[in-house]
């Protein structure tokens, strides 16, 4: 799946990725009044007017990026309705042709790990019968229970053609509180030590395009962190959450990328899904052109990321 998301990245001269993280409070009001009018203001009306939400913005937005991002929490507070919307979001974005990278975060071992594993990327065996549940491409993964907790996702990785991302440096203010700190015989920094270790993980499970499908998400708001994780991981795929919202911006994250402008995918959430929000959008677009706006905002998202290759 990674030379198919790097396929999708060259066909749409962009590494954004659109993610789906629906709030109440980002669906525009006749969205949520229809579905409140159907299903009351309950679970279930919520969790309407989210996959409601989500096609429109996939509507306007799947020719121009390779991939989307559904965070499982927007949906999982929400209980068996909200999953239900989480799983129907995916099947219409895997519909329009969109790779799918799951950010659920899971880290445990053992048969609780293989359980994520099979549920998410791989399949789940009943009777004989195997069946695919969430069907995402991708998924997050937290490694600070070690190899244990990667393991077993290798080989749903490598029988199903699907990857990870799995979290080094991310994007929060206080991520250095323990990403930063020394370790080991070199004295170098953990989020440094994770990422060699990474690299190593995905020289098991390479693809044909020359990354591994073990990816690592490195935050965008962390620069020179970003350039040094680049050069200790050639090979390695970064999911770059922090743009737009979180303040970073196109110069921040460009020594994510490779020299060949591939290596990393960019995550916008709220700055393209809820963009009619936004005082750039407000004055061109209604609360009912939210897709449009949505739309405008990759665009612009796409322009800005390509200063990174000038």
């Amino acid at each position: 799946m990674i030379d198919s998301l790097i396929s999708k990245i060259k066909a749409t001269s962009n590494p954004t990725v659109v993610g789906l993280d629906p709030r109440l409070d980002f669906v525009p009001s006749h969205i949520k009044e229809e579905a409140f009018d159907l299903y009351g203001k309950t679970l279930e009306g919520a969790s309407k007017a989210f996959l409601a939400f989500n096609k429109a913005i996939i509507d306007a937005t799947y020719d121009l990026i390779p991939a989307v991002k559904p965070q499982v929490a927007m949906y999982e507070q929400y209980g068996s309705v909200g999953m239900q919307a989480y799983i129907d979001s995916i099947a219409y974005a895997k519909s329009k042709g969109l790779v799918i990278i799951g950010d659920i975060k899971r880290s445990d071992i053992a048969s609780t790990a293989t359980s994520y594993s099979d549920g998410h990327i791989g399949r789940v065996e009943i009777e004989g019968e195997k069946i695919e549940v969430y069907k995402e491409d991708f998924v997050t993964l937290n490694p600070y229970l070690g190899y244990d907790s990667i393991a077993p996702y290798m080989n749903n990785c490598t029988q199903y053609d699907k990857g990870m991302f799995v979290l080094v440096k991310t994007s929060n203010p206080n991520s250095g509180e323990v990403q930063d700190i020394l370790v080991g015989e070199k004295g170098e920094r953990l989020y440094e030590y994770m990422g060699r270790l990474v690299a190593k993980w995905g020289e098991e499970v390479m693809g044909n395009e020359g990354y591994s499908r073990i990816g690592a998400v490195v935050g965008a708001t962390h620069k020179e962190q970003g350039i040094r994780l680049r050069a200790l991981m050639p090979k390695t795929y970064f999911l770059v959450p922090g743009y737009g919202a979180q303040g970073a911006t196109a110069s921040d994250l460009a020594g994510c990328f490779n020299k060949d402008g591939l290596g990393a995918i960019v995550n916008s959430s709220r700055g393209i899904i809820a963009a009619y929000t936004l005082k750039a959008y407000k004055e061109n677009f209604t609360e009912k052109e939210f897709a449009q706006a949505a739309r405008q905002a990759v665009i612009d998202m796409r322009e800005d990321l390509g200063k990174c290759f000038k």
